[in-house]
């Protein structure tokens, strides 16, 4: 009889189809360290990472700049501020394509800005990679 508890009860085997409208799903994130940063409009936040981005920038570390103005980026996505700040750090590690995407949005944002015109030089400097791609 023990065996035929176990039969009926036992694990599924992988042959077995998964029930009518069973979808996998990925268990929940355990470590909230390891679990994706969602972000909402917070311009306060947004603000908090320009700063310190700011401060990162006159220190010389224009990686940890980068990411502080990234992450503002991503909690005030029509931060002017932020997307100028960031393609300027793109710019200066050599990430021509963030620094071109930033740029972009920036100009997209309000294309009559008072800079609007430095901004779509520095633009015009930076190589286009699609343009690379069609001599080969």
């Amino acid at each position: 009889m023990l065996a035929q508890d176990k039969s009926q009860s036992g694990p599924k085997t992988r042959n077995e189809p998964a029930p009518a409208g069973a979808q996998e799903q990925e268990p929940p994130e355990e470590d909230p360290e390891l679990k994706p940063k969602e972000y909402s409009f917070n311009p306060l936040e947004a603000e908090r990472n320009l700063t310190a981005g700011d401060f990162y920038l006159k220190k010389g570390k224009t990686r940890a700049a980068y990411n502080r103005f990234l992450e503002a980026s991503k909690w005030d996505p029509t931060s002017q501020a932020a997307l100028l700040r960031l393609a300027e750090a793109a710019e200066k590690l050599h990430n021509n394509a963030g620094a071109r995407d930033a740029y972009t949005k920036y100009l997209a944002l309000d294309p009559p800005a008072k800079d609007a015109e430095a901004v779509k030089k520095k633009l015009e400097k930076l190589p286009d990679p699609h343009k690379a791609d069609s001599h080969k």
